[in-house]
């Protein structure tokens, strides 16, 4: 039996995406749902775009942000399931499917206890080269383990009952991870986080070389503020995982060998080097194998290399760059 599913969808001047998002969504295969977005005062045309549609359209008075969007959303929405996602997201024509029979396989006497997440695509909307790594990079950090830390917001679905009762999504918080905030909130209460691989709406990123290396510094800044204050900075969690960390500190320490090489021309800086490089690999053996997986050699070697030489230096800032936030800030 088709469960009724609200999504729900957030939107704050995404003219330039919001339209092809609720044309997947209206693409659907499955037939009990329906479409509330909540448009977070914007300032562009995106209004007029979703008016086009059948969907349920609601207005905040001033922009609040998109965990009071969310909220709003939820609260006027009828489903017996609340599927969450962004507006720049694309629902594939079978995911409210998915959903809908992930949902039948769960015990109905814990299902209300239950928060069940999805992923993106490994390759996105655009094919650009930054947006397949980043792509790629969520999709296998998603769904590498059994038991994930927190269920991201791009696919997101819980019961209205169990929502209703949650409190919502902290509005008063970062700008951006209040969907790891609200489910580690959940998760103390009992809450049991699955993720099906399976669930999966295709992002569009648009990224250029500066707008990943923005957004990786970005995203862990804000991780790292609220990771010191949950003190679970060391946790191995999602897109901040072990190997991403392990990635990050070999990456400066090679640096130290080849600043100490330079300097004292002694050999056996350049074999920590190797060896170190060695040790990164064969940690990050998992990611690697995607990426070559995913697009080929090609694609492969240029994602390796971006991943270990480049990446590295936003996500080492924007720890550096978190860590004095929190202090001076007191978060």
């Amino acid at each position: 039996m088709e469960k009724h599913i609200s999504v729900v969808i957030p939107n704050y001047n995404n003219a330039l995406t919001i339209e092809k998002c609720l044309e997947a969504v209206f693409a659907s295969q499955y037939k009990n749902y329906e479409v509330v977005v909540v448009d977070d005062k914007s300032q562009d045309n995106s209004v007029e775009i979703i008016r086009k549609f059948p969907c349920k359209l609601l207005y905040l008075g001033k922009h609040a942000g998109t965990s009071k969007a969310r909220n709003v959303g939820a609260q006027n929405s009828s489903g017996e399931f609340i599927f969450f996602t962004d507006a720049d997201c694309l629902l594939q024509p079978d995911t409210l499917s998915i959903v809908n029979k992930t949902l039948a396989t769960l015990p109905p006497a814990n299902i209300k206890g239950i928060v069940l997440g999805g992923t993106y695509t490994k390759i996105p909307y655009d094919k650009k080269f930054f947006s397949i790594f980043q792509s790629v990079f969520v999709n296998y950090s998603e769904t590498r383990t059994d038991n994930p830390d927190y269920i991201a917001a791009h696919a997101m679905i819980i019961s209205a009952t169990a929502f209703n009762k949650s409190d919502g999504f902290p509005e008063v918080f970062l700008p951006i991870i209040e969907d790891v905030e609200f489910t580690h909130r959940l998760k103390r209460r009992g809450f049991k986080l699955v993720v099906n691989p399976e669930i999966q709406v295709q992002h569009i990123f648009n990224f250029t070389f500066l707008k990943s290396m923005r957004n990786a510094f970005r995203k862990t800044k804000y991780w790292v503020m609220y990771s010191l204050k949950n003190k679970d900075l060391l946790n191995d969690s999602g897109s901040a995982s072990t190997e991403l960390k392990t990635n990050v500190v070999f990456y400066f320490l090679n640096l130290l060998s080849i600043i100490l090489w330079t300097i004292l021309k002694n050999p056996v800086f350049l074999y920590i080097l190797l060896i170190l490089s060695m040790l990164n690999i064969v940690v990050n053996r998992r990611l690697l194998k995607i990426f070559f997986e995913t697009k080929g050699i090609l694609f492969g070697m240029q994602a390796f290399l971006f991943y270990t030489m480049l990446y590295p230096l936003p996500v080492g800032s924007g720890t550096i760059a978190g860590i004095i936030n929190f202090f001076l800030k007191r978060f």
